[in-house]
């Protein structure tokens, strides 16, 4: 599944190509995605995006009346291309753009979501969500707050939506590896200290892999087609049964809420 990095590389790979450009028409080959696109989704026809904006993994393609809210699911993607591209399996939605370029959303297993919101309004998927995790407001008295006297282990804490956003499971396991943080433990019993590290620790990760162009995932690729960069220099997720790259013990891969989870039972205590 595209991370909270995929997301953003997107995001910053379509931004200029949409960016100021008006919406003059909306192709909806196939609506039945994770939720059905809704009609009022073509009243962006004939507006100009103002900006595209990034909530957890949700993208938001902003007008003046208005704004479409894109998620990927599983195998999304979004791709510009130039007008009369062939169309391809699975490609579902077109976003036809003044300049002759096209908003291209593919999506294999149809787990994405498209849907509107009017202007001044918030939508149900967007409510009740915690704090972006590179945003200001998660620190680690935060942190602390949202651990303290929990017995839930401090992994599914961090990748609980209502707590921080975007934490998905490969960052939380990178994350709480640097940390030197048993992705077990339950969360009220990871002292401050550990808590400041492991929220320094993923702002470090997910700015990384930003940098990087998002984790080479098996259905993602760049909005220019490009794929990512990150996944080869993973420390610990998907590498169960190898060497620690700190110590050199072998590295215990369990399900941890039903995610895989791989840490180092030497090194994370």
């Amino acid at each position: 599944m595209p991370e909270l990095p995929e997301v953003e590389v997107t995001r910053m790979g379509i931004t200029p190509h949409v960016v100021g450009q008006t919406v003059t028409k909306i192709i909806i080959r196939n609506a039945r995605l994770r939720w059905p696109i809704p009609d009022a989704i073509k009243d962006i026809e004939g507006q100009v995006i103002r900006k595209v904006v990034r909530r957890a993994k949700y993208l938001l393609l902003e007008t003046d009346i208005g704004y479409a809210i894109v998620h990927l699911g599983m195998s999304g993607s979004l791709r510009i291309l130039p007008a009369g591209s062939v169309v391809e399996k699975h490609d579902h939605v077109d976003v036809v753009l003044a300049s002759g370029e096209i908003l291209r959303y593919n999506d294999p297993r149809r787990f994405g979501a498209w849907l509107w919101q009017q202007a001044g309004e918030s939508h149900a998927v967007l409510d009740k969500m915690g704090p972006e995790p590179l945003c200001d407001d998660f620190n680690s008295d935060y942190l602390v707050a949202k651990a303290k006297a929990k017995r839930k282990a401090i992994k599914l804490l961090i990748m609980d939506n209502h707590v921080v956003v975007g934490v998905g499971n490969i960052y939380a396991n990178e994350s709480l590896f640097a940390a030197g943080i048993d992705p077990q433990c339950p969360a009220g019993n990871v002292s401050p200290q550990k808590l400041q590290l492991l929220v320094d620790e993923i702002k470090v990760v997910l700015k990384k892999a930003i940098a990087q162009g998002g984790t080479t995932l098996k259905d993602f690729k760049n909005a220019d087609g490009k794929p990512g960069y990150f996944a080869q220099e993973l420390q610990v997720y998907g590498k169960g049964g190898q060497p620690c790259p700190r110590c050199g013990e072998t590295l215990t891969d369990i399900k941890l809420g039903q995610r895989a989870t791989v840490f180092c039972g030497k090194c994370q205590r």
